[in-house]
């Protein structure tokens, strides 16, 4: 490097005794070429030497899990596989695979073979032992006594993907996947993923907050969703998810909410063809997994497969999420659904203030956290 920089130097000096002298030196382009030339060939070296420590990085992990015991975690997922989190739970599955060099198999149980979110966790925390993992809703452990998992759903608290994922990537992330073990709940976070902004649909149409009003909207046993569709003027009907397609043909509930992939994936556009794009709460989601099995079931090496598996899903889940649910929403349209656009939130908003001002009381500075994240 040394002796290039010098050549370099003495091409210059040359080139401008050249120029002084009224002559023009042919070399001088043909010098600067190869001096850039030489700087991008070590800047190219440089950045292979890099990725070649991240490989190496990579295969360490393998050989260190690949003669580990075979292990195989069951894991629980609601949705379909083609659903955006369907398909990070396989991304996950694969690199786990991948990484543990075989030694760990993820034995995925979708479309809720496993049964609802409740019943999953009930499962899980009550040490069965038959779930090892699952992916679940922000919202599902705040009936376990999670209070900092309350706060991603709040209505109305990220204005954009963004700011969701400038959540999910900060230490505040941490400490909120660490909640439920702090808790002593036996289960602790693995990565934070989203299947987009939810959004209200109804049997009849509408065209804005007012039509909402006296409307019978399913929601799952949640008090800030039950106070969000209280305070948006409807009257709110708890009805299990796998009940809600034959709840709005027959007239049960005249709405739901869900996030658009999952509204298509679950054919509620068949019975509820209007869907408002109100987005009032983000569809944060988690992954878990009991302590059971990270304590007893991995090893140590095992247990740095599934964390860098876990990085590799949140990110593969960022990547995909915007992309698949624009795709969905395309199809939707030209199948006829009634999609309605809201230009503007703040009548949104301002209805839900109350509950918004309610639920953050508690852990006022670590909202305002959040929010800060948005700019």
């Amino acid at each position: 490097m040394k002796k290039r920089l010098m050549s370099a130097a003495v091409g210059m000096v040359l080139a401008a005794s050249l120029a002084g002298c009224g002559l023009k030196s042919p070399d001088t382009a043909t010098t600067a070429a190869a001096t850039t030339a030489a700087a991008a060939e070590e800047n190219k070296a440089e950045d292979t030497q890099a990725e070649t420590k991240a490989e190496a990085a990579e295969d360490a992990a393998v050989s260190d899990a690949s003669g580990d015991p075979a292990v195989t975690l069951v894991y629980a997922e609601v949705n379909p596989l083609d659903t955006i989190i369907g398909r990070t739970a396989t991304a996950f599955k694969e690199k786990v695979e991948e990484l543990s060099g075989g030694s760990i198999t993820i034995d995925i149980q979708a479309s809720g073979v496993l049964g609802a979110e409740n019943d999953v966790l009930d499962t899980m925390l009550g040490g069965g032992g038959t779930i090892d993992i699952a992916r679940i809703s922000a919202a599902s452990l705040t009936a376990y006594g999670t209070a900092k998992s309350n706060l991603l759903t709040i209505p109305y608290t990220f204005v954009d993907r963004e700011h969701y994922w400038a959540f999910a990537n900060s230490d505040l992330a941490e400490e909120f996947l660490m909640e439920p073990e702090d808790l002593g709940l036996g289960v602790r976070g693995l990565f934070y993923g989203e299947e987009g902004f939810r959004h209200f649909f109804t049997v009849d149409p509408i065209d804005s907050i007012d039509d909402l009003a006296g409307m019978k909207l399913r929601v799952s046993n949640d008090p800030i969703m039950v106070g969000t569709v209280e305070a948006l003027g409807a009257n709110a009907t708890v009805v299990a998810f796998t009940e809600l397609y034959s709840s709005l043909q027959t007239g049960v509930v005249d709405g739901a909410e869900q996030p658009i992939a999952n509204y298509q994936s679950n054919a509620f556009q068949e019975v509820a063809p209007n869907l408002i794009l109100d987005g009032h709460q983000m569809g944060a989601v988690q992954v878990i997994i009991t302590d059971d099995a990270w304590n007893n079931k991995l090893t140590d090496a095992q247990r740095e497969c599934i964390l860098e598996a876990s990085k590799y899903a949140s990110e593969f889940n960022a990547q995909i999420s915007e992309e698949a649910e624009n795709k969905v929403l395309e199809e939707l349209k030209a199948e006829g659904v009634n999609v309605i656009e809201v230009e503007d939130k703040t009548p949104w908003q301002e209805a839900c203030k109350d509950v918004i001002a309610e639920y953050s009381a508690d852990n006022a500075e670590l909202y305002q956290e959040i929010l800060d994240l948005a700019n």
